[in-house]
């Protein structure tokens, strides 16, 4: 069914639990983590992983399973194809994301990235060019907020990110329940931008890290 962006919330992770180990990550449509320690994870919770697996590096999932200090199960993280996933080598860290701010008066969102990259080449025989794909750009976000928000507690979120610089993640709820993550760096632009007859607004960049997750509900 098609959906209208309207009622679409944004929320941003400012804080994470501390990194917990996993020893082993499976080849599976599901990857599974195997942990020494579960401690304080949950059916539903949303982890950032790292991971010796650079598809799986940095990619935010939601948590499926936890079987208490033996292992968790990443909802939609298939991981079966052991070229891109070599096996025993995927061993690494989660952190799961222990606050959401929602980003509020938002007026205007808008995408960029996420295509294909070519690297285009020509035989000297031919006169035809050719294209390979390489890989995928990174995907970004602008979000545009009205300037006055600036006492809200999604402002100072993403001023404070702003400033330090460290890895994150934006989740995007639509109205239809679908859920978006994206693992991210965030920048803010605090300079007003004007136009007769708008309201002055900034804006925030929203970096992409690796790939998007997307669930359903």
């Amino acid at each position: 069914m098609a959906s209208v962006p309207k009622g679409t919330l944004f929320f941003i992770a400012t804080a994470f639990s501390a990194s917990l180990p996993f020893s082993a990550a499976s080849n599976a449509t599901e990857c599974v983590l195997t942990m020494a320690s579960t401690s304080g994870l949950a059916v539903g919770d949303f982890v950032e992983v790292s991971s010796g697996w650079g598809r799986l590096n940095l990619r935010a999932y939601r948590i499926k399973t936890v079987v208490a200090n033996t292992s968790i199960t990443l909802e939609l993280a298939d991981t079966s194809n052991t070229t891109f996933f070599p096996v025993g080598s995927g061993a690494g860290t989660v952190r799961k994301v222990s606050t959401w701010q929602q980003i509020t008066q938002i007026t205007d969102v808008s995408s960029s990235g996420g295509g294909a990259k070519q690297v285009p080449y020509s035989y000297i025989e031919s006169d035809v060019e050719y294209n390979i794909n390489n890989g995928f750009e990174a995907t970004s976000y602008t979000l545009t907020l009205d300037s006055d928000a600036i006492t809200t507690a999604g402002y100072i979120a993403l001023r404070s990110l702003t400033d330090v610089q460290t890895n994150t993640i934006l989740r995007i709820n639509k109205r239809s329940g679908a859920i978006t993550l994206q693992p991210c760096t965030v920048a803010l632009n605090e300079a007003d931008q004007m136009q007769a007859d708008q309201i002055m607004t900034v804006q925030a960049s929203i970096s992409g890290n690796n790939r998007q997750t997307k669930y359903a509900s």
